[in-house]
C-alpha cells in the first residue's frame, strides 16, 4: 500500500475486508456481514471500534501476500439500550475468519477490557476455524480466548451467537458462555464436521443433521435460543440482556410500575379438578407477570420444564416451572440439567428465582438409571441449595417425592413456599400409596377394588392437601390462585436486601 494511503483509506480498505463479490456472497446466504450485524446489534453511532488496522503476522505459505484490516474480526465496545458492552464479530469474508494469532489477541483484548470495566461481552462467530497456515500459534489463541471465558464465567454476562459455521476447538468458548444464541439453516457448531464422521463411524450425516440450530435447540440443549435469521437473532439478543445486569456485583434494571390490586382471577380456573388431567403452566406464568414479559430460554429442549426470564412489578426475576402438558412435568436427565444451568446463571448474576410445581417426581426407568438421572438430578438439588438470591416456590397442585425436595423446598433454602389449596404434597400419589400402606387389607377384603377405593380416598383426605406441611411449617402460606401475583410483589420486595453469608471454601463440587 502507498505511504501515502490516509487513515480513512485503510478504514475503508478494513470495511470492505475480504472485498465486495465476498460480501456479495454473504448476503446471497440470507447472512449480514460483521459490520451490519455490530451496527443493527448495537444503539445507533454508538461503536466505538478497537483494532481495525491490526494485521497477520504469518509470512508461511505466501501469507505475506494476502494482508486485510482488522485481520477478519472486529473488535470494539458500544452500547444497547444506553448500556456498554463489548463484542467481537468475525468477518468471514476475511480467510473464511479463521483464527489466527492477532485474531485472538484482538479477541483477548476485548475480553480483558470487559472484565476491567465490568461490561456484558457479546460474540458474534461466524468462523471456519483455526487458521491452519498458523498451525500451533492459531490453538494458542483459542486456549487463551477458553481461558478468560473462565475467568470471566459468573462476573460478566457472556453471550455468543452462533452466526455461521463453528467447528473443532472454536465451539468450546462458546458452550462456556452463558447464553449460546443460533440462527436456523445459515448456522452449525460440531466438533467434527460431516465428513470426519463419515470417515470414522460410517455415519453419513449432513452439517445441518449435526449440529444445526434445530438440532442442538431441540437434542443437545446446546443451544438456547434459535431465531430464522441474522437480524432476529441480533434482536434477542438485546431483548436477553435487558434483563441481565452489566455484572455480578449489580442488580438487573427495573423498569417503572405503578401497582394496582394485582389480584388475577384468571389464575383460579387453570388447574383442572381432575388431578390426572394436564393444563399449560404457561398459562400460570402468563397470569403472574407482567404482561408480555416473558422470555424463554431452551423453549424447545427438555419440554417438561419451563424456564425463562419475566418483569414482575417491572424487577426482573427467572422462573422455572413444571410443565404438566410434557411428560406429566415430571424430572429426568435433560430437565435437570436445564433447571440447574439456569439457576446457576440467575445466582450468578442477581436475578431472584421463583419456582412453579407441579411434578409427580421423576422419571423411572432403565434409559433415565443409565444415563444417570441420579446424578442430573443432584445437579438441579445443588444448584437451588446453593442459591443466594431470593427464592420463593408456589405448588400449583403435586409435589410428590424426592422431585417436591429438589424443587425449592423450604429445606433446601427457599425464603417463601406458599401453596395453592388443592396442592398435594406427599411421598407418591394416594393410589400408588395405599397400594402399599393397606396391601394387607385390601388384598383380604371381599371387594379388593372397593376397599382400595376406600384407602385411597382415605389417604388423600390425609395428605391430599397442604395444610399438614404448613402446619410443620413446610408451607408459609396456602393462597387463592388469584392472590399469587400480589404475593409474590410482596415477598420479592421483602426479600430485596437479602444477604446469605457462605461457609468460606475454595468452592463447592458440583455433580458435574
Amino acid at each position: 500500500m502507498d505511504k501515502h494511503t490516509t487513515l480513512a483509506d485503510k478504514l475503508a480498505q478494513a470495511e470492505l475486508g475480504g472485498g465486495q463479490k465476498r460480501i456479495d456472497k454473504q448476503h446471497e446466504k440470507g447472512k449480514l456481514t460483521a459490520r451490519e450485524r455490530v451496527h443493527l446489534l448495537l444503539d445507533p453511532d454508538s461503536f466505538e471500534e478497537v483494532g481495525a488496522l491490526v494485521t497477520h503476522r504469518t509470512t508461511d505459505f505466501d501469507m505475506q501476500e494476502q494482508v486485510f484490516y482488522g485481520d477478519g474480526v472486529i473488535t470494539g465496545y458500544g452500547t444497547i439500550h444506553g448500556r456498554l458492552v463489548y463484542l467481537f464479530a468475525q468477518d468471514f469474508t476475511v480467510f473464511g475468519g479463521s483464527l489466527s494469532e492477532t485474531h485472538a489477541e484482538k479477541i483477548c483484548k476485548i475480553m480483558d477490557m470487559a472484565v476491567k470495566t465490568g461490561a456484558p461481552l457479546i460474540g458474534l462467530n461466524d468462523s471456519g476455524g483455526a487458521r491452519i497456515q498458523e498451525g500451533v500459534r492459531s490453538l494458542g489463541g483459542y486456549a487463551d480466548i477458553f481461558y478468560r471465558n473462565v475467568q470471566a464465567s459468573g462476573l460478566i454476562p457472556q453471550l455468543s451467537a452462533i452466526m455461521g459455521p463453528c467447528a473443532g476447538g472454536a465451539v468450546y468458548s462458546p458452550a462456556m458462555t452463558d447464553f449460546t444464541l443460533m440462527v436456523e439453516n445459515t448456522s452449525y457448531m460440531f466438533v467434527t464436521g460431516p465428513n470426519v464422521v463419515k470417515t470414522v463411524t460410517n455415519e453419513t450425516v449432513t452439517s445441518e443433521e449435526l449440529g444445526g440450530a434445530s438440532t442442538h435447540s431441540t437434542k443437545s440443549g446446546v443451544t438456547h435460543l434459535t431465531s430464522p435469521n441474522d437480524v432476529a437473532c441480533l434482536q434477542q439478543l438485546r431483548d436477553l440482556l435487558s434483563y441481565l445486569p452489566q455484572n455480578c456485583e449489580e442488580k438487573p434494571a427495573s423498569l417503572p410500575y405503578e401497582l394496582g390490586s394485582e389480584v388475577r382471577e384468571q389464575l383460579g380456573a387453570i388447574v383442572p379438578d381432575n388431578p390426572n388431567v394436564p393444563y399449560d403452566m404457561w398459562e400460570v406464568i402468563e397470569g403472574i407477570i407482567d404482561e408480555d414479559s416473558f422470555f424463554e430460554i431452551h423453549e424447545r429442549y427438555a419440554e417438561n420444564i419451563v424456564v425463562g426470564f419475566a418483569r414482575l412489578a417491572g424487577r426482573s426475576i427467572g422462573i422455572i416451572a413444571n410443565q404438566p402438558y410434557s411428560l406429566a412435568g415430571v424430572l429426568d436427565v435433560d430437565s435437570s440439567k436445564k433447571a440447574a444451568r439456569f439457576t446457576r446463571t440467575c445466582d450468578c448474576f442477581n436475578v431472584p428465582l421463583l419456582v412453579l410445581v407441579d411434578v409427580p417426581g421423576f422419571l423411572p426407568g432403565t434409559d433415565q438409571e443409565w444415563n444417570a438421572i441420579i446424578t442430573n438430578g443432584a445437579k438441579l438439588l445443588y444448584a437451588l441449595s446453593e442459591a443466594t438470591v431470593p427464592r420463593i416456590t408456589v405448588i400449583t397442585r403435586k409435589a410428590y417425592g424426592g422431585a417436591y425436595d429438589v424443587m425449592n423446598s423450604k429445606h433446601i433454602g427457599a425464603d417463601f413456599n406458599f401453596a395453592w389449596p388443592g396442592a398435594e404434597i406427599a411421598v407418591m400419589g394416594a393410589k400408588g400409596a395405599s397400594e402399599i400402606i393397606f396391601r394387607r387389607e385390601i388384598k383380604s377384603a371381599d371387594d379388593p377394588q372397593a376397599k382400595l377405593a376406600e384407602k385411597e380416598a382415605e389417604y388423600a383426605e390425609t395428605f391430599a392437601n397442604p395444610y399438614r406441611a404448613a402446619q410443620r411449617g413446610f408451607i408459609d402460606e396456602v393462597i387463592y390462585p388469584r392472590d399469587t401475583r400480589r404475593k409474590l410483589i410482596r415477598g420479592f420486595a421483602s426479600l430485596e436486601n437479602k444477604v446469605t453469608v457462605l461457609p468460606k471454601k475454595k468452592h463447592g463440587n458440583i455433580p458435574l
